[in-house]
């Protein structure tokens, strides 16, 4: 039997209430994952419970969006939010430990920011 892992979507300013539930029901971060679709991010928070994954997404523009911090409820959010942020160029407020765009050294600025997995071609055939 497969368990369903639900996804819940939400605003940007849903996150930190949500995020913040989920903390005090004793679930952990398991990641923070942020996808390029045409022209939005898609970020998704997982968050785990006795083997029982649950994740909250937010649609957001490519261009322009800042969103709060989880660090301050989940420390350790530091390390994805600072790799969205080298990668994707989302902006995040209030970071407990912010790089300030210095986490990874990139050859180029935001290197995921402009391709979105709906542009790329299939491989083809050899």
């Amino acid at each position: 039997m497969t368990e369903e892992n639900p996804i819940k979507m939400i605003s940007s300013e849903e996150l930190l209430g949500s995020v913040k539930t989920y903390y005090d029901g004793g679930y952990r971060l398991v990641q923070i994952n942020c996808t390029k679709v045409d022209e939005t991010f898609e970020l998704s928070y997982c968050f785990d419970l006795d083997c029982h994954m649950e994740t909250l997404r937010l649609v957001i523009p490519a261009a322009g969006t800042v969103l709060p911090s989880i660090s301050g409820i989940y420390w350790g959010a530091f390390i994805y939010e600072n790799e969205t942020h080298d990668f994707f160029g989302v902006e995040f407020t209030d970071i407990n430990v912010d790089f300030n765009g210095n986490l990874f050294k990139t050859a180029k600025k935001y290197p995921f920011s402009n391709i979105s997995f709906r542009e790329v071609e299939k491989c083809p055939k050899q």
